[in-house]
């Protein structure tokens, strides 16, 4: 019980610190509503301490199937991080914040190429838009990418290197896929691989998806807002962490769908060979 309790209580501080990151890096000029983000921080902290307390599962997958989660916080916690250095400079410079602000350059030069996401953001600034505004954003798209792709990539090498999730112990499907119904009806397999292919095909496409659809939008839609600080943070870490948490998901139901077809070939092979024995 007490582990349960400090366990639940040290990942709602976690995601307190998570929301407050920008406020808390960026100077006080930049912050409009402290109020308003103190209220999201401790909005996070109380929902990430009731799910990781309760026994019961309701919405945070992968819950008892670590590292998936830590991984997916952790590269929130790098991209929010950078993007709030990154957004920092130009107003509080320090040696930290000319460092991300090099390496998010050199990765906007690098990762702006013809019909890249990176490039995508930049072509959806609007015309009138400062030169500094639309480096600030393909920086911090680059740095995004960069972060959301290595997560993918040490995920797979998690699956393939580490055997995830059987190096857990055994993986429970009410706690871990609380929002998927193995009762429902259709083979479990071929309802993991569909949901799974789904998530993996809308997380590749949504970046280049999105920024199309801001500069189609235009007009219900300032892209010029990304020049406010915090906007720019929590906008380009959404584009970027959502479609790659999607991918994440889609790979690890491919590799439980695939877990569970292998069990069902050794219970059928079992089978046989008690029949043939017999």
């Amino acid at each position: 019980m007490f582990a349960r309790i400090t366990g639940a209580a040290f990942r709602g501080i976690l995601v307190a610190m998570l929301f407050a990151m920008p406020s808390l890096i960026l100077p006080a000029s930049a912050t409009d509503s402290p109020e308003v983000i103190l209220f999201i921080a401790l909005l996070g902290s109380a929902l990430a301490f009731t799910e990781y307390y309760s026994h019961f599962p309701s919405f945070v997958e992968f819950r008892s199937a670590p590292p998936i989660n830590r991984m997916r916080f952790a590269a929130a916690a790098a991209t929010v991080g950078a993007l709030s250095l990154l957004a920092a400079h130009p107003l509080a410079p320090t040696g930290l914040t000319a460092l991300v602000q090099q390496l998010g350059g050199w990765l906007g030069g690098q990762l702006s190429f013809a019909y890249s996401p990176v490039q995508l953001t930049v072509l959806m600034m609007p015309a009138q838009a400062p030169e500094a505004t639309v480096l600030m954003v393909r920086d911090a798209a680059a740095l995004a990418c960069a972060v959301s792709g290595m997560a993918i990539a040490l995920f797979a090498l998690v699956i393939r290197v580490g055997h995830w999730p059987v190096g857990s112990g055994a993986f429970n499907v009410w706690i871990n896929l609380p929002l998927f119904d193995p009762t429902t009806g259709g083979d479990v397999v071929q309802r993991l691989q569909r949901d799974a292919r789904i998530n993996i095909i809308c997380g590749v496409l949504l970046p280049f998806a999105l920024p199309a659809a801001v500069k189609l939008g235009s007009g219900l839609v300032d892209p010029g807002m990304l020049a406010a600080p915090h906007m720019l943070v929590w906008v380009i870490s959404g584009w970027a962490l959502v479609p790659a948490s999607m991918i994440m998901r889609g790979m690890a139901m491919l590799r439980i769908a695939g877990l569970i077809a292998q069990k069902r070939r050794a219970a059928c092979s079992a089978a046989d060979e008690a029949m043939q024995t017999a």
